[in-house]
């Protein structure tokens, strides 16, 4: 696959076949990951991989509980109804959850742990894979009580929550708007 064809491809994928994602598959997206542009070498990144229902299950309840409690009044109306629904699952059925954690607060780290995101999610793609960012379960997986339900150090920030499964469907293509581009010289 060219890299423009991933590039124009990979939607974001919120319904899932059946099936898990094996050990080696997700071992690959990792290692297409950690060669993504980072800022002075820091390689700043670690991976937590959640494959367990039970685990995604309660994870989805609680962070749906944490956004809930914490959400802006601005967002409240766009996104209760959906968050109130006992049904309604943030990963969406997926078969695994990959959250690519900074091991420290340090400088960039958001910019670093975002690219290995988008390389983690085109490398998906190419494999037939369909990925998305979960941002319904970022804040939550920063508390305490997030960060042990993925075993994670207390230092580590969560940046990018991706799941992973091969796709039900195929998402339409969204249009996208003009860029704006400003030139000097």
């Amino acid at each position: 696959m060219q890299v423009r064809e991933a590039l124009f491809g990979r939607r974001a994928v919120r319904e899932y076949a059946d099936g898990p994602v094996d050990e080696a598959t997700i071992r690959r997206l990792v290692e297409a990951a950690i060669h993504a542009p980072n800022a002075v070498n820091a390689q700043p990144w670690a991976f937590t991989v959640v494959r367990d229902r039970a685990a995604l299950e309660r994870i989805s309840r609680e962070a749906k509980a944490h956004m809930l409690a914490t959400m802006s009044a601005a967002y409240a109306g766009r996104f209760r109804p959906r968050l109130s629904d006992p049904a309604f699952d943030i990963f969406y059925g997926a078969p695994a959850l990959v959250v690519i954690s900074a091991r420290a607060q340090e400088l960039w780290i958001v910019e670093d742990c975002a690219m290995a995101a988008e390389n983690l999610m085109l490398a998906a793609y190419s494999e037939g894979l369909g990925t998305c960012w979960i941002g319904f379960a970022q804040g939550y997986l920063n508390t305490p009580e997030g960060k042990a339900a993925i075993e994670a150090p207390r230092e580590w920030v969560q940046i990018a929550p991706i799941i992973v499964g091969k796709p039900k469907t195929t998402p339409a293509p969204v249009g996208r708007m003009a860029p704006e581009i400003g030139w000097i010289g």
